[in-house]
C-alpha cells in the first residue's frame, strides 16, 4: 500500500476536525473522498500536503513515516496537492510556472535549455491536452491552467500521490473529459491519485475506491464498481435524503418578470422570456453561453444595449438598489468575489441589504440582528459557531445557505439564482432544492442558471436553452430529458 493513514485526529481548539480518520491509497490507483461540507476532507488533505500537522495518529508513505514539516517537504518526499482555488503566476509563461522556484541552472542564472527540456517531459505525461511551455498563463483557459498546475506538481522528481481538490468545479464538460483522460494516464503510469469531489457521478466515473467521511470520522470505504450513489449519498448524510428534487403542486399566477429582445454589450445577444408567481424558470447552456450575463443585465449590473425588462408593471432604469427595491434578489456564482462578505460574520451577511426592523431610528440592535439571524441559520441548516461567527470559517455549502439567506431576510419576490449548487455536498444541494421548492410554493418566482441538466430537470418547471448568446424558447421540463437539453445547447437541435 503506497499511502496508509492510521488513527488521525486533528482539532481546533474545542472543534474536532477529524477524529481517529483511517485512509488508505495504493499505486496506480484513483481514490475519492467524499462527504458533506465540513465532514473533514480540506483538514485531512492538508495534513497529507504538509499544510496542516495532525494532533495524533501515524502515516505512512511507501511504508516509512511520513510527516511533512511544510508542504515543500511534501512536495520533496513525493506528494502533492492542487487546490480548487489555483496558485498560479499569471504573468509568467507555463514553463516558468511549472518550474518555479527549482529553475536549472546555477546560482542566478537559469539553464532555458535544460527548462524547456524538463518542461516538455512533463507535459508530456499529460498527453495532447497539455499546454504549449511558451504560452502566458493569464492566456490560458480554465482547464489549460489546471493542467499546468497538474504539471508543476509533476515536475517534482520524486512524485508519487497527487491529491486533486474539485478539480472540475470551474471546467466545461468537453475540458472535463479530457482531464479524466489526464488522470486515467497518470493511473496508467503508476501514480496514485486522491480525488476529492462533490459530484458523485464524477465519483463513478473515474475513481477505484472511495472512502467517505462525515463529521470528521470515516464512516464508509469500498470499491466503487458495485456501489450505487445512493449507498454513497446514505453514508456521507447518515440518513436518507429521501427524493433529492423535491417537487409541490405548483399553480403559475401572474407574470412578475418580462424580458423581451433583451441584448447586452457582447452576451446576451437576444432574450425573451416571461417568469410567472409560483414557477421555477430554468435556463442551461454552455459555460460562456451567456447565462450568467443576463442575470446581471436583469439584476443592473450590466448594461442594456437594447430590449427592455419588466418587472410587474414597471419599465425603467435599472441599477441593484432599484432591483431590490423592486423586489429582485441576485445569488452570484461568485460567492467569494460577489456573493458574501467573507470579514463580517454570519449575522451581518444575511441582515446586510435589509436593516429596518432591527432597531428604532435605523439603528441596529445586536439582540434583533442575531435573533434575525438565527432564524435562518435554523431554517436553512447552516452549520456554523453561532450569528457571530465570521463567514470565511463556514464551509462551502454553509457559506451559499448564507448568500441564499440574505434574499430570504430581505423577502424578495423574484430571485436570480446563478449556479445555486456548484462547488456544495450532496446534503447541502439537497437543503437547497427544498427551499426553492418552498419558495415557488409560496408564490415566490425563481430563474435558475444551471450547468447541472440533472438539476434543470428535476428542480424546474419550465427550461430555456441558451445558445451562443441567444435565450431560445422555454418548454416543460415534463417535455424534455437530459440527452435533448444537451443537444440543444451544443447547437445540434
Amino acid at each position: 500500500m503506497r499511502l496508509q493513514v492510521r488513527d488521525i485526529r486533528k482539532a481546533f481548539g474545542a472543534t474536532v476536525a477529524l477524529n481517529r480518520v483511517d485512509f488508505d491509497a495504493d499505486a496506480g490507483e484513483v481514490h475519492a473522498v467524499i462527504g458533506e461540507n465540513g465532514a473533514g476532507k480540506s483538514t485531512l488533505m492538508k495534513i497529507l500536503a504538509g499544510a496542516l500537522e495532525a494532533d495524533a495518529g501515524h502515516i505512512a508513505l511507501e511504508g516509512r513515516a511520513y510527516h511533512p514539516s511544510s508542504p515543500l517537504d511534501a512536495r520533496r518526499q513525493g506528494v502533492a496537492m492542487v487546490y480548487q482555488e489555483l496558485s498560479l503566476a499569471p504573468h509568467l509563461s507555463v514553463e516558468e510556472n511549472v518550474l518555479l522556484g527549482q529553475e536549472p541552472g546555477r546560482a542566478w542564472l537559469v539553464d532555458r535549455r535544460r527548462m524547456r527540456g524538463r518542461v516538455e517531459r512533463v507535459l508530456a505525461q499529460l498527453g495532447e491536452a497539455g499546454p504549449r511551455p511558451d504560452a502566458r498563463v493569464a492566456d490560458l483557459s480554465p482547464a489549460a491552467q489546471q493542467l499546468t498546475e497538474i504539471a508543476r506538481a509533476l515536475a517534482q522528481p520524486a512524485c508519487r500521490v497527487l491529491i486533486l481538490d474539485e478539480p472540475t468545479s470551474s471546467l466545461t464538460a468537453g475540458d472535463v473529459e479530457r482531464l479524466f483522460a489526464v488522470i486515467e494516464r497518470l493511473k496508467q503510469e503508476g501514480l496514485t491519485v486522491i480525488y476529492i469531489s462533490h459530484v458523485l457521478e464524477e465519483v463513478q466515473r473515474v475513481a477505484d475506491r472511495f472512502t467517505v467521511l462525515r463529521d470528521g470520522e470515516t464512516v464508509g470505504s469500498g470499491p466503487v464498481a458495485g456501489t450505487t450513489a445512493g449507498e454513497m449519498v446514505r453514508l456521507m448524510a447518515g440518513r436518507q435524503l429521501g427524493q433529492l428534487f423535491p417537487r409541490s403542486p405548483r399553480q403559475p399566477g401572474a407574470v412578475v418578470l418580462e424580458l423581451k429582445d433583451l441584448a447586452g454589450f457582447g452576451k446576451p445577444q437576444s432574450a425573451s422570456l416571461d417568469l410567472h408567481r409560483g414557477e421555477v424558470l430554468g435556463i442551461g447552456g454552455l459555460v460562456g453561453a451567456g447565462r450568467t450575463e443576463l442575470l446581471r443585465a436583469i439584476f443592473g449590473l450590466d448594461p442594456v444595449r437594447r430590449g427592455y425588462i419588466r418587472i410587474g408593471a414597471l419599465v425603467g432604469p435599472a441599477s441593484p438598489i432599484a432591483r431590490l427595491a423592486q423586489g429582485v434578489g441576485f445569488l452570484s456564482e461568485d460567492r467569494k468575489g460577489e456573493g458574501l462578505a467573507l470579514s463580517l460574520s454570519v449575522a451581518d451577511n444575511i441582515t446586510l441589504s435589509r436593516l429596518d426592523g432591527l432597531g428604532p431610528w435605523r439603528l441596529v440592535l445586536p439582540r434583533r440582528q442575531q435573533a434575525a439571524s438565527r432564524a435562518w441559520i435554523t431554517g436553512l441548516n447552516i452549520r456554523c459557531a453561532g450569528p457571530w461567527q465570521a463567514t470565511a470559517e463556514l464551509s462551502g455549502g454553509s457559506q451559499q445557505k448564507v448568500a441564499l439567506a440574505r434574499l430570504l431576510h430581505h423577502d424578495v419576490d423574484v430571485l436570480l439564482l446563478d449556479e445555486p449548487t456548484r462547488g456544495i455536498d450532496v446534503a447541502s444541494k439537497a437543503q437547497i432544492y427544498q427551499t426553492i421548492d418552498d419558495l415557488a410554493r409560496a408564490g415566490k418566482a425563481v430563474l435558475l442558471v444551471s450547468s447541472y441538466l440533472p438539476e434543470l430537470v428535476g428542480v424546474c418547471d419550465r427550461i430555456a436553452m441558451m445558445v451562443r448568446g441567444v435565450l431560445r424558447a422555454a418548454r416543460p421540463s415534463v417535455a424534455v430529458d437530459e440527452h435533448q437539453l444537451l443537444m440543444e445547447a451544443t447547437g445540434q437541435a
